[in-house]
């Protein structure tokens, strides 16, 4: 389930560590670490959906509050919580504001930010886009949901750790579906 208070942190987590960022930056940071963590761990990071689009991952929710926070939603959202740890400046660009609670994360999901963040900070715009567009991406239709199996084959996981993955989004979609008839 996604948790808006973690993905809030990731992003700060990332923009402190490199002082500022572009959203495209900061999707792809997270794209790749949420890959290592699918892989080596079976889990992800912020439970969010990922997006293929034109320029590659872009994770759904994260997106929306970023677009929240720059009054571009049509409907009203209450930022006031995500304006105290982000500043969205010039559109794009995300700058650290408050201090990051590294309680909310696990000590994998901190490696596996930390390793993406070393990997992909000093990559371009172009570089980023053509490393994101992997077969997890080119295997979406345009503007839909990546798969998390995709992700997680694409992040190097064993058939082992597949099948783990593949056993959990059936037991949530079960209890969704449990859930949504009660």
């Amino acid at each position: 389930m996604f948790d808006r208070e973690k993905a809030l942190n990731a992003i700060l987590y990332i923009v402190r560590d490199l002082g500022k960022a572009d959203f495209h930056k900061v999707f792809k940071i997270l794209y790749f670490a949420e890959q290592k963590h699918l892989a080596k761990y079976g889990a992800s990071i912020v439970s969010d959906s990922f997006i293929a689009m034109k320029n590659g991952p872009v994770p759904s929710k994260i997106y929306d509050i970023l677009k929240a926070i720059r009054n571009e939603l049509a409907f009203q959202v209450d930022t006031q919580f995500e304006k105290k740890l982000i500043e969205v400046r010039d559109n794009h660009t995300i700058l650290p504001v408050g201090e990051v609670d590294l309680e909310l994360f696990a000590e994998t999901e901190i490696e596996c930010l930390s390793e993406s963040i070393q990997e992909n900070k000093s990559l371009s715009f172009s570089s980023l886009s053509e490393k994101s567009h992997d077969d997890a991406w080119k295997k979406a239709d345009a503007n839909d949901t990546m798969s998390l199996l995709d992700m997680a084959r694409v992040g190097g996981a064993q058939q082992g750790m597949i099948q783990y993955i593949q056993e959990i989004l059936e037991n949530q979609k079960a209890l969704t579906h449990v859930s949504s008839i009660g």
